[in-house]
């Protein structure tokens, strides 16, 4: 999971669980994110998380998710950022919601494409990642296109 996530270290260290559910209660606090958990609906177990990082004066929020390794390829990306969107939309009026990911990591541009975004353009060379410059897929949904 690392491997595709930019913000994501590896290997994990020691107490960063701890740091990042801190730093996301901190943002949520202070009205620069929103962000949910991904359980399962068999069990309730946890299984990733979803978001929202705003940039509200251009009323635009970026999207961002993960998902463990175990649940992948079983729709709970896709079933999760729908209704993300329409949070965005619907509920805080956003004009604009983008995400991004690694060019390599397919699948997240299949979940970003179900959810109703658009690939917009590729940002070469725009992140490090150990050490090696990685491409990026940037896409995208405005208010006023379709949804799924």
């Amino acid at each position: 999971m690392a491997r595709n996530t930019l913000s994501i270290p590896h290997p994990y260290p020691d107490g960063a669980t701890d740091e990042y559910i801190a730093r996301q209660a901190r943002d949520c606090a202070a009205g620069k994110r929103a962000v949910w958990a991904i359980s399962q609906r068999e069990d309730g177990a946890l299984v990733g998380a979803v978001g929202l990082h705003f940039a509200l004066a251009h009323q635009k929020a970026e999207v961002g998710y993960w998902i463990g390794a175990p649940a992948w390829g079983k729709g709970a990306a896709t079933e999760a950022v729908r209704p993300v969107l329409a949070f965005g939309f619907d509920e805080l009026g956003l004009y604009r919601l983008e995400a991004y990911h690694y060019v390599e990591n397919t699948a997240s541009g299949r979940v970003m494409r179900k959810a109703g975004m658009r690939q917009e353009g590729l940002l070469r060379g725009v992140v490090f990642r150990d050490g090696v410059p990685g491409d990026n897929a940037i896409c995208a949904i405005l208010r006023t296109d379709p949804r799924p």
